[in-house]
């Protein structure tokens, strides 16, 4: 990961230490994340079957690419502005097995 883009998109560290907690997040094209966790596990969220498909529900308002963009980190969990978030553990189990967690 880039660090000039990890210095970007940091999270404020609230002091945990669980390996699932993500403490950096960048927003990348084709509505994919790339996602550091505490532990140094690194690796992709592609949302982008997920935003588009029909059963998208409060995942369809990231079709805007701007509002996709405006991720950010809330006390390890990637948000959106509204409360939309995604899972860490979930997350940090597909990315460590996997590289990649699809939704």
């Amino acid at each position: 990961m880039d660090q000039s883009l990890i210095n970007q998109y940091r999270a404020l560290d609230d002091g945990s230490s669980n390996a699932w907690h993500v403490v950096a997040v960048v927003p990348q094209e084709e509505y994919r994340l790339q996602v550091r966790f505490n532990d140094c596990t690194e690796g992709v969220v592609d949302l982008s079957r997920l935003i588009f498909s029909n059963n998208a529900g409060v995942f369809a308002m990231l079709t805007d690419f701007r509002r996709f963009s405006e991720v950010t980190i809330e006390y390890g969990a990637v948000t959106w502005p509204g409360g939309l978030d995604l899972g860490p553990d979930a997350m940090y189990d597909e990315i460590s097995a996997y590289g990649e967690w699809r939704l």
